[in-house]
């Protein structure tokens, strides 16, 4: 058994430590089989009446997937294994989707990209004031996974279209305000919370005297303007308005846009569009097309090696410019790849 993840029964609660806390608890392939296999055992378990899942230290949940070991397998010569990880990745998210029990992730600092696909899925997804959840791919080459082509699209005012784009970021009220978290706590009380739960009947009334009510966050004061902005029918488009906004959010929000990968930005817009229409299963089958098709391209790891490996934040897209991603090349990454879709 690893030790970078965790499994105890504690009363009626099957618990799920995440304890890479160095990696701020980011999921290896090893923690994702370990993870799917013992949701398995558990729900077959009568002594667990519901799953608790949280992340070692102070500072995240689950900062996302180990990127690093995916830069290194392909600049290894090893990259025909590495869809592979996607797919148990992507299953597992539909496993939690799917889980009989209640599933209940307690998020305490960061949560992003892998991170946000253990959590988001389940029934229960509380929260502190150190919550801070992101999809940040498009700035890594990549496109928001992890059931984000489902959870995105339904975030309300277009959020989720601007989280996807953008990469935006929200603190634990605009992640209640707009559906990531379904509950927010004190950090204070996560020990408690995690006692309560030990021994719950029911989960709601178990959480109740903890909950708290935040003040509205940032993202949600622009609602409305994110909702115009954010409504429009291409990515071109969608900058235009930003531009000619003339309101500083609008402004800073198209400045993170353009830094991105062009490539990323383009097929997450077309992923959001697509996902609106899609049961959670399609939308896991659409991403892992388009995950065996980002893997045979540069962006991802340029991405990668600007962000952790070098660590100079300064990526060289290819191609650079919205422009130059024409309709063909953005379609070949929804079509099914050689192997097949993802099984499920």
């Amino acid at each position: 058994m690893s030790d970078e993840i965790l499994f105890e029964k504690r009363g009626r609660a099957g618990f799920v430590t995440l304890n890479r806390p160095k990696a701020l608890n980011a999921l290896s392939q090893a923690m994702v089989r370990l993870l799917e296999e013992q949701l398995t055992r558990w729900a077959d378990d009568r002594e667990v009446a519901h799953v608790v899942i949280t992340g070692s230290g102070e500072k995240a949940f689950c900062a996302g997937g180990d990127i690093r070991s995916i830069y290194d397998a392909r600049m290894a010569g090893k990259a025909d294994g590495l869809a592979e990880f996607f797919c148990e990745e992507y299953l597992l998210n539909a496993h939690i989707k799917a889980y009989p029990k209640p599933y209940i992730a307690l998020i305490n600092g960061i949560v992003m990209g892998g991170g946000v696909g253990v959590s988001v899925h389940g029934s229960h997804r509380i929260g502190t004031e150190k919550t801070l959840f992101s999809m940040p791919e498009t700035g890594i080459g990549f496109f928001p996974d992890v059931g984000g082509t489902y959870f995105l699209p339904r975030m309300p005012k277009k959020t989720g279209i601007y989280c996807a784009l953008s990469a935006g970021r929200l603190k634990q009220a605009d992640a209640l305000a707009t559906g990531v978290l379904t509950h927010a706590i004190e950090e204070r009380s996560l020990g408690d919370v995690a006692l309560a739960l030990e021994g719950a009947e029911d989960v709601n009334t178990a959480l109740a005297p903890f909950l708290v009510t935040p003040e509205k966050g940032p993202v949600t004061e622009q609602a409305d303007l994110i909702e115009k902005l954010f409504s429009a029918s291409s990515v071109s488009d969608i900058l235009d308005r930003l531009d000619g906004s003339g309101d500083e959010f609008a402004r800073k929000t198209a400045s993170a846009i353009r830094a991105k990968s062009p490539t990323s930005v383009l097929i997450a817009f077309e992923q959001m569009k697509r996902g609106t229409e899609l049961s959670f299963n399609e939308c896991m089958k659409l991403e892992y097309r388009i995950v065996s098709r980002i893997l045979l391209e540069n962006d991802f790891f340029e991405g990668i090696r600007a962000a952790v490996v070098d660590k100079d934040q300064n990526p060289a897209w290819s191609p650079t410019q919205f422009s130059q991603v024409d309709s063909a090349t953005l379609a070949s990454y929804f079509e099914e790849p050689p192997e097949g879709d993802l099984p499920l």
